[in-house]
């Protein structure tokens, strides 16, 4: 099939599955509410052709290939696939409406600005492991740092007294935070996984074009770490875990989109 058809189908679920997820949220009578699973299904159609896509992408015969809009794509559409198959036994599916969005901008971007970087050979298994590891570490924590902004405009509106509007559709506080942590955990173990592949597998991860990835991935590394204990020992909450998050989420992101911006759109190398 065309790939310029099959992105802008793909485009075109999500952002159908984005407006039934809202319609749910905001809708003012319950009869304009869809049901909850074709938001869901929707989505996961969008998902299998979009996984589609990223597979003729990024293997490559002459190996695998992460150029930046690339990666974009993969790390949306491998969050969007976690959060989707989750919702079908988690009350999560509301990450979707900042989730989904993304994941179709990402699907365009690719589509538009096809970028080439390729990684190692194609019987690499030692980098592919590691990448694999990254992607699943990089899409978890960035369900958590969604989370995290849902969770801050309902404290906010909690506080303030306006329990209102989508907010009455989200689960409890409490359950909120719960699932905040668990993304958190999960993504914290995946992310220590794939820093231990990387010192591991990759010659030199502190060479002139990876010291940057490396230390701030270390940094969010530290942060989440810390994050947990704090949960643990002491039993942060709210808006700690919320900012908390959020400055991981940032140097984990600035780590590997940062590091990729920079050397392939801006030095071209």
């Amino acid at each position: 099939m065309n790939t310029n058809l099959l992105s802008l189908i793909v485009a075109a679920c999500y952002a159908t599955a984005t407006f039934a997820i809202g319609a749910r949220l905001f809708a003012a009578r319950e009869s304009w509410r869809p049901p909850r699973l074709v938001g869901i299904a929707v989505g996961l159609v969008g998902s299998l052709l979009h996984g589609f896509i990223l597979y003729h992408g990024v293997l490559t015969p002459m190996g695998i290939n992460l150029g930046f809009f690339t990666a974009a794509s993969l790390v949306s559409w491998s969050a969007v696939l976690i959060l989707l198959v989750s919702s079908l036994t988690k009350p999560v599916e509301n990450l979707g409406l900042v989730l989904l969005p993304m994941a179709a901008i990402a699907v365009m971007l690719e589509l538009r600005f096809s970028t080439h970087h390729l990684l190692g050979e194609p019987a690499d298994w030692a980098l592919g492991i590691h990448v694999l590891v990254s992607l699943f570490a990089y899409s978890l924590l960035t369900l958590a740092s969604v989370q995290a902004i849902l969770l801050a405009i309902q404290d906010h509106h909690l506080h303030g007294r306006h329990p209102g509007g989508f907010v009455r559709a989200l689960p409890p506080l409490q359950t909120m935070e719960a699932l905040l942590f668990e993304l958190i955990g999960v993504g914290f173990f995946l992310l220590s996984l794939a820093l231990v592949s990387g010192f591991a597998f990759l010659e030199d991860m502190f060479a002139q074009h990876l010291v940057h990835k490396t230390l701030l991935s270390v940094l969010s590394w530290l942060v989440f770490a810390a994050l947990l204990w704090g949960r643990f020992r002491f039993g942060w909450r709210g808006r700690t875990a919320i900012r908390g998050t959020l400055m991981g989420f940032a140097f984990l992101m600035l780590a590997y989109f940062g590091s990729k911006m920079v050397l392939e759109l801006i030095l071209h190398r």
